[in-house]
This record gives structure tokens, C-alpha cells and sequence, in this order.
């Protein structure tokens, strides 16, 4: 017997009958003598339309209420689940975060997970229900409902199977695994065996969208082995673990993009220390995150300071950013949320030199210009114009060879 903890996405129970084959693969786990704890999104397109209808209300809603509202969407599935596997003869409890409870700081709509207690779980089990858990959702420290951002239910499953110790966390989602790229721009895009945490960890913050961020630091954190594998096939999947199980790999193992991405420049900041700080401290007191920053070389004692956020903080970002740059005395900011980040990964990247060298000379052959660089041990990304992001993943994908053979 094994505990398993599987997870399935919107897409995976975005209809009725959708719901009726998860339930039925969640039984055959449970029949094989396995204990089950099941988490799931919201129904496809169900989060959008609800924070589309708090939209229609308010520009900016109170993230607070907004929570309140996202939250819905995973308790209609929960629900939806739990009956059909009762339905079929297997027992099921539904539970939403605050009733296990997922604690959670009160960063509201990107919360963050502090504490999973796991009793209430445990205590299913052993009474032979199978744990219908709501993703995406807990609680904060004053009762109120939080939310943990996009792709949060993948960080709620991983947080499940860690705090319970299971055997495995299971992610089913519309693909059947890690791919080295998108198989929606490249065709011949491969179906990766086996990655690790870190190379999982760098294409997820860059924009691959099989597994959320937070997810893989919960399993890298606690070593949970993640499966991402097809809610509609029983092919084997992509096993997310630790490098020392992934014998020599190739020098880059994919390339993701992200068209989440905004950049803002304050124009003439004056060179002199703390200005850096006064201008960033605004922004993570508000939980915006930072990520790729420029400075350009001082001249006459001004500089030009470039970084960039998600488009979703763009607006927000903007506002705070522009009060930020007059209390220092800048010129000016300027704002552009039509960009891209596309980047090469790659554990043998620490061992093997010119990668970057034939990321730039491929993209200077197609004539795409790169507006800031960024690099770890084991990436490269660039800034470049969102219209050309397609064909710079394309060709990206084919210098580096990552394609399957012809």
C-alpha cells in the first residue's frame, strides 16, 4: 500500500463528464490498495470568469474580497468530485483549505504557504475515505480566506504530499509530461524521462507552465518525487527528482518563454547609494517581485535603472514605481508590457562553455534584438519583443538540437 496524492488541473475536470474519468481513475488507485488524497483546480475557464465578474465591479478590486470570490471555483469541484466517487461506491470527504487547515501568510491573491497540519487528512484515510482537497486556497492567521496565485494548486499538492510524507505526487494535467518546449510552437518538441528539481525549477519561473514554481521548491524542500503525467492517458509521464537519479545529460535539456512579462525604466536616476533601495523597497512591500534588472553605466552622475515584473502587476507596478522615482529625484519612468523572456536550460550548462554565445548569434541570425540578459549556472534568458517569441523559441529549440530525431 502506498499514499499517493494526485493532483488534476482545470482542464482535467473542466466538464461533468470530465469529473466522472478523474473519479474513476481516483478508484482504481483506491481499488489497487493505495491510500488517495486527490487535489484539483477549479473548473477550466471557472477563475477567470469569476475574477472577470469582480472586474466588472471594481478596476481593482480588495484582494482580500477577491480571494473570497476565487476561492468558489475549487469548492464546486470538490464537491463535484466527492459525489461522483460516492456515486461509483468510493467513499470521499471534500475538504476546503481552511477546514484542513492550509495555513497561509496574508499576502491575499499570491499568498503563501506557512504550515500544513495534516490530521484531519490522516484521520480520512484511516476511515477508508479518499481526501478531496481544494487547491489553490487556505487560510491566514485572522480566519480569511487567501489564495495562492496562479497555478497554486499545484503548490498545494506538493504541500499535501510533503506535510502527509506520501509516496509520490502525482500531477495529471492536458500534457503527459516535460516537454523541451512548447509542442504547441515546436512539433517535434521531446517528452523528457526524467529532470531535475533545479533544471524543473529554472523552466518553471521561466515561464513553463507544466508545473508552478512554488510547487517544485516544495519538492526540491522536502524531496516529494513529482510525476507529471496525462489526465487523459496512462502513459508515463516526466519524473521531477534529484539530480544524482539523472545519469549525463545533454548541455541544454529545454527552452521556455514567458509573454507574462512587463518592464518599467526610470530615466535618469541619480548615481549615488541607497537610490536602488528606495526605489524597490515600495515594490516588495506591495509583494510585487523583481526580476531581471539593468543598470546602465553612470554618466554626469545619472543612470538609467531597467527591471521587470509580471504583466498582472504592470498597472500597480507602474503607480507605486512613479512615486518612488520622484521622492529620488528621477526624471522620469517609462513602462512597456509588450515584451518577452525566453531562455535555454541546462544542468550541463556549469561544465560547458558558449552556450550563451550561440543563443545570441541564433537570434542575431533572425534579426531579433535582445533588450537585457539575465544568466545562472544553469540559464540564459533575454528580454526580446513579444512578436518574435514563437520564432525565437523555434530556433532556439533547433540550434540546440532538442528536437526529436527525424
Amino acid at each position: 500500500m502506498a499514499l499517493i496524492v494526485q493532483k488534476y488541473g482545470g482542464t482535467s475536470v473542466g466538464t461533468v463528464e470530465k469529473i466522472k474519468n478523474v473519479a474513476k481513475r481516483v478508484a482504481r488507485t483506491k481499488e489497487k490498495g493505495n491510500d488517495v488524497v486527490v487535489v484539483v483546480s477549479a473548473m477550466s475557464g471557472e477563475t477567470n470568469r469569476l475574477l472577470g465578474l469582480a472586474h466588472q465591479i471594481s478596476e481593482m478590486p480588495n484582494e482580500r474580497e477577491l480571494d473570497v470570490v476565487a476561492a468558489t471555483g475549487e469548492q464546486v469541484t470538490i464537491g463535484l468530485l466527492a459525489i461522483a466517487l460516492t456515486e461509483m461506491g468510493c467513499k470521499a470527504k471534500s475538504f476546503c483549505g481552511f477546514q484542513i487547515p492550509v495555513l497561509t501568510d496574508a499576502a491575499y491573491v499570491k499568498a503563501r504557504i506557512r504550515q500544513i497540519r495534516g490530521e484531519t487528512i490522516t484521520q480520512a484515510l484511516k476511515e477508508g475515505y479518499v481526501a478531496v482537497v481544494a487547491g489553490f486556497q487556505g487560510i491566514d492567521d485572522s480566519g480569511s480566506i487567501t489564495t495562492l496565485g496562479r497555478g497554486g494548486s499545484d503548490t498545494s499538492a506538493v504541500a499535501v504530499a510533503a506535510a502527509l510524507k506520501a509516496d509520490v505526487c502525482e500531477i495529471y494535467t492536458d500534457v503527459d509530461g516535460v516537454y523541451t518546449t512548447d509542442p504547441n510552437i515546436c512539433s517535434d518538441a521531446r517528452k523528457l524521462d526524467k529532470i531535475s528539481f533545479e533544471e524543473m525549477l529554472e523552466l518553471a519561473s521561466l515561464g513553463a507552465k507544466v508545473l508552478q514554481i512554488r510547487s517544485v521548491e516544495f519538492g526540491m524542500k522536502y524531496g516529494v518525487r513529482i510525476h507529471v503525467r496525462s489526465s487523459f492517458n496512462d502513459n508515463q509521464g516526466t519524473i521531477v527528482t534529484t539530480e544524482e537519479e539523472i545519469m549525463e545529460t545533454a548541455v541544454v535539456s529545454g527552452v521556455a518563454y514567458s509573454k507574462s512579462e512587463a518592464k518599467i525604466t526610470v530615466v535618469k536616476v541619480p548615481d549615488r547609494p541607497g537610490i536602488a533601495a528606495k526605489i524597490f523597497k515600495p515594490l516588495s512591500e506591495a509583494n510585487i517581485v523583481v526580476d531581471v534588472i539593468v543598470q546602465n553605466v553612470s554618466v554626469t552622475g545619472f543612470t538609467d535603472l531597467t527591471f521587470t515584473i509580471g504583466r498582472t502587476d504592470f498597472k500597480k507596478a507602474m503607480q507605486i514605481t512613479e512615486k518612488a522615482a520622484k521622492d529620488v529625484g528621477a526624471e522620469r519612468i517609462v513602462g512597456d508590457d509588450k515584451i518577452a523572456k525566453v531562455s535555454v536550460v541546462g544542468m550541463a550548462m556549469r561544465s560547458h562553455s558558449g552556450v550563451a554565445l550561440k543563443l545570441f548569434e541564433t537570434l542575431a541570425a533572425e534579426g531579433i534584438n535582445i533588450l537585457g540578459i539575465s544568466t545562472s549556472e544553469i540559464k540564459v534568458s533575454v528580454l526580446i519583443e513579444e512578436k518574435y517569441t514563437e520564432l525565437a523559441v523555434r530556433v532556439l529549440h533547433g540550434a540546440f538540437g532538442l528536437g526529436n530525431p527525424a
